[in-house]
């Protein structure tokens, strides 16, 4: 008979040995052990982790004696920004729930995402005020505003809250009251899609997933203790993939940029001793592109981590060429940003630099702390052959994954059918069981019967030394039902005509899967860098019914 021994009533969870995760307990421990290292610079500004712990622990308290309930979601809109590092914390101190703001939204946009997460306070950077004072109008929530100053700004626009954001610091107490969470399910923040097709989604994150996502970067990174990490990355997409718990847990320092220019972020890399960073692959490109124009090469060796998109096997070897040491990610804002690497096999170092960037290139595998990464037929959920060539959904199981959509069961119960998130994306996986996207389900063309990747023709078109950025899309064909065009933006001082690149994919790719028309110009981006092919679309047709 089976023994219960283990499960006897003294052996059940108790203070002293259970205690629900969350990522306040990196400041908390980095706070107690390195005080006096530096957590934040901005500017002129120079923070120390003791410091930014009692900023937030004020921040919190001021926030609960002005009414702030558990779950409440503060809306945040702000670039990298020094308050925009601490609210990461100072929110969930509150029992509130934080939603950072896509800032290059519109106001519609930004007033639908304040009705539909009810926002009770809406904190504002002075140079976005313009923006949330025309959203606030359409809105029908009445948040407390409050106005987050910024000394680097040349010309803030007008206030529009009712009070700064040092005021409410001012009104805390560093040993007043402070909200854990009582569950480690409880929600921790609150992120939109992009929404390229109707209204956005809200994805809600818990603690859990939080705490283990951000020790989940520095595990799959390797990262160093006090790690100098570079704000490249927008703070509003997934919470920065985790990187403000991350940077605390590892008691490293936070550097600030309002925005991600190439000429800055090269001269950051020089002036504060940049150890990492992190972008889409077209902050790659634009970093790499700026230093080779400058006939210049990275001071150290910058780790890199980049997600988004399936990094160009030519982009990867230039910026390596330069100094970066890139590492591989994937994910989407449902699982915390990135959840899947493409972790390197020692082996991998003998190879040509040709053939590691295309192995650099592949999603991969799940991180330690996600349980699954799977390539799994749509609509059977049984596993395809590992052959590098049958296509499937890569689909998530584990505890980085998303509560679910706040007040959309439907599209919640969908993405979750069958046990697993499906993430959309089209993917094979190689017999060493690395995943390597093909291209979203929606982004395959079909021609004449036969399967197109998008992504293998923009392999094949930023080999090209022209071009900068590239796109591929569908575009309707009578006679092959859908054709191949290509989008591509030009580098700086390059040209190109549409039959030289036709030539070039024909010497590279089967003929059916070369573009039949290429088109040069500004390619429509997110404010992550991911490329709108949506938009891409609309022009297709725009062209087509002219």
């Amino acid at each position: 008979m089976a023994s219960n021994k283990y499960n006897d009533d003294f052996l059940g969870k108790r203070a002293a040995n259970f205690t629900p995760l969350t990522p306040i307990s990196f400041i908390e421990r980095t706070a107690r052990v390195h005080p006096h290292h530096t957590a934040i610079i901005d500017g002129d500004l120079r923070q120390s982790w003791g410091d930014t712990y009692r900023r937030c622990r004020k921040a919190a308290d001021a926030l609960i004696k002005r009414g702030v309930c558990k779950d409440d979601t503060i809306a945040v809109l702000c670039p990298n920004t020094a308050a925009a590092v601490e609210v990461a914390f100072s929110v969930p101190l509150s029992g509130g729930v934080l939603n950072m703001i896509n800032t290059r939204l519109d106001a519609a946009s930004l007033a639908f995402i304040l009705d539909h997460g009810e926002a009770t306070v809406f904190m504002v950077d002075q140079g976005l005020s313009d923006l949330a004072a025309a959203a606030l109008e359409l809105a029908d929530v009445k948040p407390l505003v409050i106005d987050i100053e910024d000394s680097t700004l040349g010309e803030p626009g007008a206030a529009i809250g009712s009070l700064t954001y040092e005021d409410l610091i001012a009104e805390g107490d560093a040993c007043g009251q402070r909200r854990l969470p009582e569950d480690e399910w409880d929600a921790i923040a609150l992120n939109y899609t992009s929404g390229t097709t109707g209204n956005p989604k809200g994805v809600v994150y818990h603690h859990r997933g939080a705490y283990l996502n951000g020790l989940g970067e520095g595990v799959e990174w390797a990262l160093p203790h006090h790690p100098v990490y570079l704000w490249t990355l927008p703070l509003f997409h997934c919470n920065g993939w985790c990187f403000p718990w991350t940077v605390a847990a590892y008691a490293g320092t936070n550097v600030c940029l309002r925005a991600p220019e190439a000429g800055a972020i090269l001269d950051s890399i020089k002036a504060n001793n940049i150890s990492h960073m992190c972008g889409a692959p077209i902050i790659l490109n634009m970093v790499t592109t700026e230093a080779e124009s400058r006939g210049e090469k990275l001071p150290w060796p910058v780790k890199m981590m980049t997600a988004g998109a399936a990094p160009p096997a030519a982009v990867l070897a230039r910026s390596e060429a330069i100094g970066f040491d890139v590492i591989h990610v994937y994910g989407l804002t449902e699982v915390y940003g990135p959840t899947g690497v493409c972790a390197w096999k020692q082996q991998w170092n003998e190879l040509p630099a040709d053939q590691q960037a295309e192995l650099k290139s592949r999603q991969g595998v799940p991180y330690v702390v996600q349980e699954e990464m799977v390539v799994l037929d749509s609509d059977t959920l049984q596993a395809t052959a590992m052959d590098g060539q049958t296509m499937g959904e890569i689909m998530f199981r584990g505890n980085a994954v998303m509560k679910g959509y706040l007040k959309n069961p439907e599209a919640t119960e969908k993405a979750f059918a069958g046990g697993y998130f499906h993430s959309e994306d089209l993917a094979v996986v190689h017999p060493d069981n690395y995943a390597e996207i093909k291209d979203r389900s929606k982004d395959i063309i079909i021609s004449g019967g036969e399967n197109i990747s998008s992504i293998e023709v923009e392999g094949v078109l930023y080999r090209l030394p022209c071009v900068a950025t590239a796109a591929v899309v569908a575009a309707p064909d009578e006679k092959w039902g859908e054709t191949p065009w290509a989008f591509i933006e030009l580098a700086e001082g390059q040209s190109a005509t549409c039959d030289e690149v036709i030539a070039f994919c024909r010497e590279h790719l089967a003929r059916f899967k070369c573009p039949s028309h290429v088109v040069f110009g500004d390619i429509p981006k997110t404010s992550t860098g991911k490329i709108q092919k949506f938009e891409l679309r609309k022009k297709i047709a725009e062209q087509l019914r002219d």
